[in-house]
């Protein structure tokens, strides 16, 4: 099974491989495809521990929550690019996300976007269980997303997003089985709101956003009908506030959580040889629609409701602004070590010269946390603010 094993690890990049975790813990995270598109391309809220929903809107809003391009401004654009696990694969693997959107209507209170994630993991061989090369491939992942958003009065606005997937971890046979690329279509809803309050300063910013992401169908990587896999549906909830909004100064406080909605793996029992078998002793059946396992992803853990909560995942940052030039962040983001063990700080800064804004973000794993290493995170943004 190494070329499964592989495929896994591949398609698991940001939740830490099932086979890894068995070892430690019968708590596991939950199985998913195409996990490229929880990644953050953003370098801006990269540095402030992976919490977008509370910054300031701009472009590349369009990854965690669409609804705020309504308040970005006339239009931007902006290209991010990130070289992927330098210690693993010797600087091979890399993510780019460019992205887009226009206001539209008389009011300009409507606002289309269109964005483009790419994931390149370098050579990689896949070898049987004897070591013998099979083939030599190069896995890659992509999707493109359309979104629209609009306003529902001067605070609040609301999105929906399109999007296509296509994932190639692995072709050819192997088992039996032929492994095949695979494509899914999926959609995303957003609702965001913000507002300003006379608190310490003038026109101290608030806000808050939810958005449910990567609706969609199931990814099948072999000829085998039953062996699908579900995309990473995320339920997003974050928010932000700013203040001590001088003309030099001002910091941005930001925090938000995320669950994946998709089913956790239950215990299955063991024969007499320690085999696993298909009997489920605890937790529920984790073929589902995908409908039903939005619902129940929040009650159907092996280990209940303590369980639940491991799912859930925290950032949070703080970015400081001195006269919209220079920004400087830094963050902290936290996964339970049973479902997932990404843990890191993030520091991040940022440059901006006219409408035109560069930003750099570098992550710093917590000792014994599962996370690659030597992270960085390039943004370049160029954006026309309006009246909004």
């Amino acid at each position: 099974m190494q070329k499964h094993k592989l495929l896994i690890l591949l398609a698991g990049i940001c939740c830490v491989p099932s086979v890894l975790l068995a070892q430690k813990s019968q708590q596991r995270p939950p199985d998913i495809g195409a996990s490229f598109l929880l990644v953050n391309p953003d370098a801006r809220s990269a540095g402030t521990g992976d919490a977008p929903t509370g910054l300031s809107p701009d472009v590349n809003a369009l990854w965690s929550n669409a609804a705020k391009i309504v308040f970005a401004g006339d239009w931007g654009v902006s290209a991010n690019y990130s070289p992927w696990m330098w210690g693993i694969n010797n600087s091979q693997s890399n993510m780019a996300y460019v992205a887009a959107f226009k206001s539209i209507g008389k009011e300009e209170d409507q606002a289309v976007g269109l964005s483009m994630k790419y994931f390149n993991y370098g050579d990689i061989t896949f070898r049987d269980d004897n070591g013998t090369i099979i083939q030599d491939y190069t896995p890659k992942e992509f999707s493109v997303d359309g979104s629209y958003a609009r306003k529902l009065g001067q605070r609040f606005s609301l999105a929906i997003s399109l999007r296509y997937i296509r994932s190639q971890l692995g072709q050819g046979n192997f088992n039996g089985l032929q492994q095949k690329p695979a494509s899914a279509v999926a959609g995303d809803i957003g609702f965001y709101y913000q507002n300003s309050a006379d608190k310490l300063d003038f026109g101290n910013r608030y806000c808050f956003g939810v958005s449910i992401t990567n609706i969609g169908s199931k990814l099948s990587y072999t000829d085998d009908k039953d062996r699908k896999s579900f995309l990473p549906m995320n339920l997003r909830i974050g928010g932000g506030y700013a203040f001590v909004n001088t003309t030099t100064s001002t910091f941005t406080i930001t925090a938000e959580i995320n669950k994946l909605l998709v089913p956790t793996p239950p215990i299955y029992a063991l024969d007499s040889n320690g085999m696993v078998t298909n009997t489920i002793v605890k937790g529920q059946d984790p073929d589902r629609s995908v409908v039903g396992s939005i619902f129940s992803s929040f009650g159907d853990a092996p280990g209940g409701f303590t369980e639940e909560l491991r799912e859930f995942t925290i950032g949070s940052g703080i970015e400081y602004s001195y006269k919209q030039i220079l920004f400087l962040r830094a963050g902290y983001f936290y996964e339970h070590p049973n479902k997932g063990y990404r843990q890191h700080f993030s520091s991040g800064i940022g440059l901006s010269f006219q409408n035109i804004q560069l930003n750099m973000a570098y992550l710093i794993p917590t000792d014994g946390s599962l996370y690659q290493k030597k992270t960085l995170t390039f943004s370049l943004l160029y954006n026309i603010s309006g009246a909004h």
